[in-house]
């Protein structure tokens, strides 16, 4: 009884309410995954993909740690130094960059997607640790994909990989091997002439051209792929220890923790196919999970002045036919300088769009945070204009008194 009395003093939300519906979407969590999977089953890819369609941020060890040196941070400069001296970056060290990186402003915007966690070294924590860090996060993952594949074909993919030490890019055997390559062109031919039946002058002139360019286009790859190279962790014994560790070690708890999800919110993905097709054949079934296309992201445009401004933002990127930007509640003045409690008016250069409305900053720094995420400067209690008083008079007037009763009064500060 008592928890029907508390549902029944929740007020219902009115989605025809704009207010009450845009309060209702800045203050919802924002949708976040996690991949699992074999070592080499194609985690880093599908989440790569996957960030791209939601527009969430993809957070991965390496991709963490460039970043991080890039921009010269704290953590940065560590592993900077610990390369140079052929050292080996710590798992400590990692884990703390990837948790500060979901903790980050953006992260709690746009969700994320998170991969190559629970790791197979077990230095700092242990799998079940790890595990159990994952869902206790603030930002809990909402969806988990876990990756199947079977151990020979994944055995067959990895020993199959070769690096380019100038690119960085690593590919597969259907990639750089020439009887694969030729065998696959042959297929997709034959699935082009099957499918272009009915217009045979196209088919001819497109037979012609695919003529001329295999003369020259697989000289040019069997150049380029002359050296590539294979890594030591992609050798075939390499790649079967690898796995006996990860089915030993991760399997056996992340397969506990899978079983006790809802199954609603899991999707498992057939790991033997190419990477392009897992993904497409999973859009369809993510987009019922995740009930829209991702948080409205923001919009930047740069204008001369205020009417150039509002007459082109006013028919740019319509929602929907009929329906155009409109001014915010801001008006044109500055949301993140309301927030810091200062007046300062928005530049038309700085212009940004967000749920329909138009947002003007005063400043790249402001247009930064604003693009961050826009959350803390938008929700309730709104910033208002903050009312400045100045009070003078000759001395022992009582102005001292008079600023403290006022400040009192109307929460300022003296």
């Amino acid at each position: 009884m008592a928890s029907q009395e508390e549902e029944q003093a929740q007020p219902f939300t009115d989605i025809f309410d704009e207010d009450e519906a845009e309060r209702s979407f800045l203050l919802s969590k924002p949708t976040c995954f996690i991949v699992f999977g074999k070592p080499g089953s194609g985690k880093k890819t599908l989440a790569r993909k996957v960030a791209q369609r939601w527009n969430c941020i993809f957070i991965e060890a390496s991709e963490v740690i460039q970043m991080n040196i890039q921009q010269g941070t704290e953590y940065g400069l560590k592993c900077q130094e610990l390369l140079c001296q052929g050292q080996s970056i710590p798992e400590e060290l990692v884990t703390e960059m990837i948790l500060q990186k979901i903790e980050s402003p953006e992260v709690a915007h746009f969700g994320y997607v998170l991969t190559g966690f629970p790791s197979l070294s077990e230095e700092y924590m242990t799998v079940p640790q790890q595990i159990q860090k994952i869902m206790n996060l603030n930002l809990k993952p909402d969806i988990l994909i876990n990756i199947k594949c079977p151990d020979y074909e994944l055995c067959q993919r990895i020993s199959g990989q070769r690096l380019n030490p100038v690119s960085g890019e690593i590919y597969q055997r259907s990639q750089w091997d020439p009887q694969l390559m030729g065998k696959h062109k042959k297929e997709k031919d034959q699935d082009e002439e099957e499918d272009e039946e009915e217009d045979e002058e196209q088919d001819e002139e497109e037979e012609d051209d695919d003529d001329e360019e295999t003369g020259k286009g697989p000289q040019k790859k069997l150049d380029s792929f002359q050296q590539l190279v294979q890594r030591p962790e992609d050798f075939l014994e390499n790649a079967e220890k690898r796995l006996r560790i990860y089915k030993d070690i991760v399997l056996p708890p992340l397969e506990e923790m899978l079983a006790a999800q809802d199954c609603r919110y899991l999707i498992e993905v057939d790991g033997s196919q190419e990477p392009d097709r897992v993904f497409e054949a999973k859009k369809s079934n993510m987009k019922a999970y995740v009930a829209s296309d991702k948080n409205d992201t923001c919009n930047y445009c740069c204008f001369n002045n205020q009417d150039e401004l509002f007459r082109a933002l006013s028919s740019y990127k319509m929602i929907a036919p009929r329906y155009r930007w409109r001014r915010s509640r801001w008006g044109q003045m500055c949301p993140v300088a309301l927030k810091e409690g200062n007046i300062v008016m928005g530049d038309p250069e700085f212009a940004v769009s967000f749920l329909g409305k138009m947002f003007i900053l005063s400043s790249q720094e402001a247009l930064d945070k604003f693009g961050l995420n826009p959350r803390p400067y938008l929700l309730p209690p709104m910033p208002v204009c903050p009312c400045k008083v100045f009070v003078f008079g000759p001395p022992l007037s009582g102005r001292t008194t008079i600023c403290n009763g006022i400040a009192q009064n109307y929460k300022g500060k003296v």
